[in-house]
């Protein structure tokens, strides 16, 4: 018998995601996550990618929108149309962490009631969205470094 089999039933292996992110230059980066799939950073003055920031406000939103489409489909009320307003207030000195997120659930289906969409919003939002759980807890960020000297 090994040390895992022996632990309690309700413990849960741990899942982890990996991303590489490379800097290609001024304040732009280039994720790419395990399965291959790439998201462009860029904070500098072209902004030709989202902002750090702004991809939390859009991996929130994403996560929440899985969650309430999965839901609603499980009730057998599909949703014919769907999308999410996400705004972010941020303080005024650093880190300028989100101090309030407003996500606003605007859909359309037929046979959608206003308490079961209410519902679907509210059981991501406490139950499932993985993102929003991670921003409601105290998550430890260890940081480890790596450096060589080029030539």
């Amino acid at each position: 018998m090994t040390l895992a089999d022996s632990a309690a039933p309700d413990v849960q292996p741990v899942s982890t995601k990996t991303m590489q992110v490379t800097w290609l230059g001024e304040q732009r980066y280039l994720g790419v996550s395990a399965s291959g799939h790439q998201l462009l950073i860029d904070n500098s003055a072209t902004k030709i990618g989202v902002s750090p920031m702004e991809a939390l406000l859009g991996a929130l939103a994403t996560c929440t929108a899985y969650d309430v489409v999965e839901v609603m489909n499980k009730r057998r009320t599909p949703l014919a149309r769907y999308r999410i307003e996400v705004e972010g207030e941020r303080a005024q000195s650093d880190p300028k962490r989100y101090t309030t997120i407003t996500l606003r659930h605007i859909a359309a289906g037929k046979g959608v009631s206003a308490e079961q969409f209410e519902r679907a919003a509210k059981l991501s939002h406490e139950k499932y969205c993985s993102v929003a759980a991670s921003l409601n807890s105290e998550i430890v960020v260890e940081t480890r470094l790596e450096s060589s000297e080029t030539t």
